[in-house]
């Protein structure tokens, strides 16, 4: 039986600029900067946020998203551990813990979808 690696150089290439857009997007939150997020956020971005629960709430925008993800980067004695970052084409998934300003944390997943060079797309869900 033989095994056949088919790559896609276009695919490969899209994942390289997705990989670099989720790389910039997560240092936004590691150095509680947001100043990158006018770049990397698209016109028509969505976000499907955690809360409320269950469903969370929907901001659609590129003002109202920039706005939310500037809010929780700077958000004093709050930090994010990036546990694993998964690139797929135009598609990402981002492993993330949040530790809040009382100790606690949660633990939580954003599937992110990249268009045109920008995110378009980010829906977020938490543990519990």
């Amino acid at each position: 039986m033989t095994h056949e690696l088919v790559m896609d150089i276009a695919a490969n290439d899209l994942s390289r600029q997705t990989a670099e857009i989720m790389r910039c997007f997560n240092d936004v939150f590691q150095r509680h900067d947001p100043t990158a997020l006018a770049e990397l956020v698209a016109e028509d971005c969505v976000i499907e946020n955690t809360v409320p629960a269950p469903d969370g709430a929907r901001h659609a925008g590129k003002a109202a998203c920039v706005a939310l993800w500037s809010a929780i980067a700077t958000q004093p004695g709050t930090r994010f551990e990036i546990e694993e970052t998964f690139v797929a084409g135009d598609r990402a998934t981002i492993r993330w813990r949040y530790f809040m300003t009382d100790g606690n944390s949660l633990r939580g997943v954003n599937l992110m979808r990249v268009a045109g060079g920008r995110i378009v797309e980010a829906m977020g869900y938490v543990k519990g």
